[in-house]
């Protein structure tokens, strides 16, 4: 069969699983041609059916996401599908073309194989690569099954499959150890996982080559394990350290035996994975060189190219632009390189990237934490206006690069479509027809709770991650300056006006509360707005505490708590909020009960103290999420602790807690801050190995739900909002001479 063949029965396939009632109504038009041009796609109406021509696969299933969002008010996301589609497909239209400036569009993350993809099985892979067809995706990163190359080659360098497998670390943790970031961690990896995932990776390859996309695999540039120096005594293996915590080893680029590993992981590689020719190389990622002199680092740069060219001499390095170093690149072809610019906002850093190619990325979400929200102006237009600003230079792509997903669905169509637009768009006008497609009609009150989250949570003025932390997620404490280590609790609109949101889409519910779609959306805006209400109540707390009124603590405290009972209640009517979903995900891939364990371990680790439990670790709460039985059986739990320690403290003020010497972890309490905490973080660690089960379907109606917490809170916040303390003031307030948090570091997570 010939390319052209394959491309269309794969196209044929796409449409058949996302509509199986009406894919007879589409026809498929792929033209024969080997030429490199633009790719375009045509939606053409004929004789009652519909042509999707285009020159591959993914520009085809763009036609089709096109036709589906214009044609049919029809929408399809990660947080529901909405295909409500007539009996007779439109066809009253004039042909439709459009092409993209953009050959590159691509997606991934490292992180996102750990903050969202770490349980997936072939069925939600599968659909997820349709979403990238259908979004015009053409490069994705592809990881999954990395372990049997590392397997493989390790094997062949000697090791013996015990310090293989203690060498790879458990399952949520690939992202930091295919980074170089660390080795072991929550290991031993199994065999059957390892044996099961090639064979997950090798599908998920298959259908992505299928429809035309070129993924980038893993490049080699020097992480080897640490016992490899057992092995190999004489090489240049030094050791170093990521985040003062965890070990790992280099091999120095120059050593000759660098370039054996490099050749046989490429190989090794090969033989599991075939290759698109994209191999993705961050040198001394979050680390450093041996030597940081400019003339070593051209020979390291020159050395990672040749060992990999020497195997594949049409490789490209993709090189992410979070740590970069210029040395590195001067002794590679500019056209055998490709940048990845993560948030698409440092290239006049780096000086266009000096005239290398590449991609314009958005990364909107550190850690899969929980806030609605984004700067959509901003995606509906960056990527556009670099590509045509000549300053830029060589603008080739833009990427989506999230270290989780499933959330926001506005902003990553947003950050996609853009492809297949000549003209920025009007972000009011492009809002009406998402929001039209995504319930299948758009009241009136539906449209204004549209126009209030354009005005408050869509127009952030923060281009790059924000975060919109809740106290709730937080270590407890009076003074809670972020949840995690580069967090934050900015808010830069007035919090009682995103309540006028929920209210509107309370009143369309009538006509619109059957839809998914919807509901999810009214339990986002209701979960944001209980968060933001969040961030009055602890000051209540910290106030009364301060002010030394018990009466006044234990009713805060007690109003805290409830509305943290019921933002758990919200949450649990959605899957998409739901930590048991997470945890009996993980629990599948074992196959038997200590593994089980073992996965539901690392599953409920990564999203709490996410590694060991020492006085100097950072990473706790990095992933926080607002979901239903993390907060009940996690963030509750902390918080009583703290409001019946804070209500036992005596009138001495020199024997009463405070936190003006309290031990820092970036503004929040340390591990061994106090003996509160000391006791505190056991706890924590003894949460992430229990096996209390949690709802892993969703309980109740979400419309239901969502009307009774407005009636309940919409007071509640009406009068906390005329008196409250704005936070960056709360520290002066409390009369604590609070240090300030400090400078979030580029960790990569």
């Amino acid at each position: 069969m010939i390319k052209n063949e394959n491309y269309t029965s794969a196209a044929e396939a796409l449409i058949k699983r996302l509509l199986p009632n009406k894919a007879e109504y589409f026809e498929v038009l792929i033209p024969n041609s080997d030429e490199e041009g633009e790719d375009f796609f045509e939606i053409i109406p004929k004789d009652g059916k519909v042509v999707l021509k285009g020159n591959n696969p993914v520009s085809v299933a763009s036609a089709l996401h096109w036709y589906l969002k214009y044609l049919c008010n029809c929408h399809i996301s990660w947080n529901s599908d909405q295909l409500e589609l007539p009996d007779l497909l439109p066809t009253n239209f004039d042909p439709i073309v459009r092409s993209t400036e953009f050959n590159i569009r691509s997606y991934l993350n490292y992180c996102t194989f750990s903050y969202s993809m770490p349980w997936w099985d072939w069925e939600r892979w599968e659909r997820e690569i349709d979403w990238m067809a259908l979004h015009g995706i053409n490069m994705p990163l592809a990881i999954t099954g990395l372990e049997a190359v590392w397997q493989n080659t390790l094997r062949r360098l000697g090791m013996d499959d015990n310090s293989i497998r203690n060498f790879l670390v458990g399952p949520a943790y690939f992202a930091w150890q295919w980074m170089d970031n660390l080795e072991g961690w929550m290991g031993p990896l199994s065999q059957d996982w390892i044996d099961r995932h090639l064979e997950l990776g090798q599908k998920i390859i298959g259908r992505e080559r299928e429809l035309g996309m070129k993924t980038i695999l893993k490049g080699f540039s020097g992480y080897v394990p640490t016992a490899l120096t057992k092995f190999y005594p004489e090489a240049k293996i030094y050791k170093t350290d990521w985040i003062s915590t965890f070990e790992t080893a280099q091999i120095d680029p120059l050593d000759p035996l660098f370039v054996q590993i490099a050749e046989i992981f490429v190989e090794e590689q090969y033989k599991l994975f075939g290759t698109d020719h994209y191999y993705s190389v961050d040198p001394f990622h979050e680390s450093q060189p041996p030597i940081k002199t400019a003339d070593y680092l051209e020979h390291a740069g020159n050395a990672i190219f040749s060992a990999i060219n020497n195997i594949d001499p049409d490789a490209v390095l993709v090189i992410q632009t979070w740590s970069l170093r210029q040395g590195l690149l001067r002794a590679v072809p500019k056209n055998r390189t490709l940048m990845m610019a993560l948030t698409g906002t440092n290239w006049k850093k780096h000086e266009s990237y000096w005239g290398r190619p590449w991609v314009v990325g958005m990364m909107h979400n550190f850690g899969g934490r929980s806030y609605l929200g984004g700067n959509l102006a901003h995606f509906l237009s960056h990527a556009l206006r670099l590509k045509r600003l000549p300053a830029a230079q060589n603008v080739q792509g833009l990427g989506i690069f999230p270290e989780a997903i499933e959330h926001n669905p506005i902003i990553y169509q947003a950050a996609t479509e853009i492809a297949w637009h000549q003209e920025v768009q009007d972000v009011s006008s492009w809002t009406k027809q998402y929001a039209t497609a995504r319930y299948g009609s758009l009241p009136t009150a539906a449209a204004r709770a549209w126009e209030i989250m354009l005005s408050t949570v869509y127009q952030q003025k923060k281009v790059k991650i924000i975060s919109m932390e809740s106290p709730i997620c937080a270590r407890p404490a009076l003074y809670t300056p972020s949840v995690s280590m580069n967090g934050d609790m900015v808010r830069d609109y007035k919090l009682i006006d995103l309540w006028s949101a929920w209210d509107e889409m309370l009143k369309a519910a009538d006509e619109l509360g059957a839809k998914h779609t919807f509901q999810y959306d009214v339990v986002d805006i209701a979960r944001q707005c209980l968060a933001d209400l969040s961030l009055l109540l602890h000051q209540e707390i910290s106030i009364a505490y301060k002010s030394k009124d018990r009466d006044a603590l234990q009713k805060a405290g007690e109003q805290f708590i409830d509305l943290m009972e019921d933002l758990d209640d919200l949450l649990a009517t959605r899957e998409e909020f739901l930590l048991g979903k997470w945890l009996t995900d993980a629990r599948k891939w074992g196959n038997h009960e200590e593994e089980e364990n073992r996965y539901e371990q690392a599953a409920r680790t990564l999203i709490t103290v996410w590694g060991p439990v020492t006085p100097n670790a950072l990473f706790f709460d990095y992933s926080n999420r607002q979901w239903s039985g993390l907060i009940k059986g996690f963030y509750l739990p902390r918080w009583k602790m703290f409001i019946d320690y804070l209500l036992e403290q005596p009138e001495n003020p020199n024997k009463r807690y405070h936190e003006r010497k309290l031990r820092k972890s970036y503004g929040r309490p340390a591990n061994n801050a106090h003996p509160f905490f000391d006791a505190l973080s056991s706890w924590e660690k003894s949460w992430t190995e229990e096996h209390a089960t949690y709802a892993s379907i969703p309980v109740g109606d979400s419309i239901e739900i969502a009307k009774r917490l407005y009636t309940k809170w919409w007071p509640i916040m009406r009068g906390e909002s005329k008196q409250v303390v704005p936070l960056a003031l709360q520290a002066e307030y409390l009369g604590e001479l609070l240090p300030q948090p400090e400078e979030p570091k580029n960790f990569g997570l």
